[in-house]
């Protein structure tokens, strides 16, 4: 297992390396120029000069060149700064102060460091979007489980009638449809998401508690309507399954049966689109973040393409291309702990 996982972390280098430069290349052909906001009153000699300090007019290969070297050694640097002193492991690490005077990659729209920006909207997204992703797994694998093995029952029916709602109806009909009854008319939680509160005691817990309910609402449905049909079908398709006849007739209980024989091979299929769902925490919900006002990375991004700030879009992709390869490692790794059939040499 472990020569398995070092071997995909060794390929999974050239790859990421090749994902980047297509998507550098497809970037450079979309329209954009960093000036386009800059007024019209600034002479063009100034805005050429600010051009070339952002490096737009040197060739697509330099540009690549330097993106790669500021994202592969001085964002790394950036965010073992933050976690040692500006998130939750502050404490746990020396200070380090790594990326003083270095060149950074910088957002064509604000003029700042683009991973001080990403670093300053990950914990928004990990306190709505990535909440509402576990509350949705953890509702999702006990209905899933439970509408199998009673299947075709009032619970089965019920949970069907759920996932199709879940299914059909999208955050942007949901999301003000849930402020409408609960903030409108009932006042019971705010409309809009408050990123500047700031959690010190328990009232202003609370309050955190009750803007992140709508969202976390929202998008847990898509998350429970997904899972939980993934679930039952594989479910399913192991309950009848030869080894679970043979379960039961060595006289093992049925609770036995269904909660370790058969949940554990039913988990293979899903544990891939679980660990392949993940990485949509940090892209974030574009649509619920815009309805709620939460100043995550989804909204990040969104904002970045339409103001074609192509420094920030191209660290956001890769920064999701990232994620998505290694929670495919993940993935494949706990294969081999559910699956003893299943073995890397």
């Amino acid at each position: 297992m472990l020569t398995y996982a070092i071997r995909r972390l060794v390929l999974s280098v050239p790859t990421l390396l090749f994902i980047s430069f297509v998507i550098f290349m497809l970037l450079q052909l979309a329209p954009g120029d960093p000036m386009a906001q800059v007024p019209l009153t600034v002479p063009p000699e100034v805005k050429q000069k600010m051009r070339e300090a952002l490096g737009v007019g040197e060739p697509a290969l330099v540009q690549y060149w330097k993106w790669l070297v500021q994202v592969f050694w001085t964002e790394p640097k950036v965010f073992i700064d933050w976690l040692t002193r500006d998130s939750f492991l502050l404490g746990w690490l020396p200070d380090t102060n790594l990326y003083q005077g270095e060149l950074r990659v910088i957002s064509w729209q604000t003029r700042s460091p683009v991973m001080d920006i990403v670093l300053q909207r990950i914990p928004q997204t990990l306190w709505v979007v990535g909440l509402s992703y576990v509350v949705g797994v953890l509702i999702a694998l006990p209905i899933g489980i439970y509408s199998a093995y009673r299947q075709y029952s009032v619970f089965d029916q019920a949970g069907t009638f759920v996932t199709m709602v879940g299914f059909s109806i999208p955050p942007f009909f949901t999301g003000p449809l849930l402020i409408v009854i609960f903030s409108v008319y009932l006042g019971w939680f705010p409309s809009i998401y408050d990123t500047t509160h700031v959690v010190n005691d328990w009232e202003s817990f609370k309050y955190q508690l009750s803007q992140m309910i709508m969202p976390v609402m929202v998008l847990a449905l898509q998350t429970t309507a997904q899972l939980s049909r993934y679930m039952r079908a594989s479910m399913l398709d192991n309950l009848n399954q030869d080894y679970v006849r043979t379960a039961r007739a060595k006289g093992l209980s049925e609770a036995v049966v269904v909660m370790v024989h058969v949940l554990r091979n039913s988990m293979i299929p899903v544990i891939t689109v679980i660990a392949l769902g993940v990485p949509a925490i940090f892209g974030g919900a574009i649509i619920t973040e815009n309805v709620f006002k939460v100043n995550g990375i989804g909204q990040l991004l969104i904002t970045a393409l339409f103001a074609n700030d192509l420094p920030m879009v191209m660290t956001l992709t890769f920064i999701f291309a990232f994620l998505i390869v290694m929670f495919n490692l993940i993935a494949d790794i706990l294969y081999g702990l559910l699956d003893p059939r299943i073995r890397y040499d």
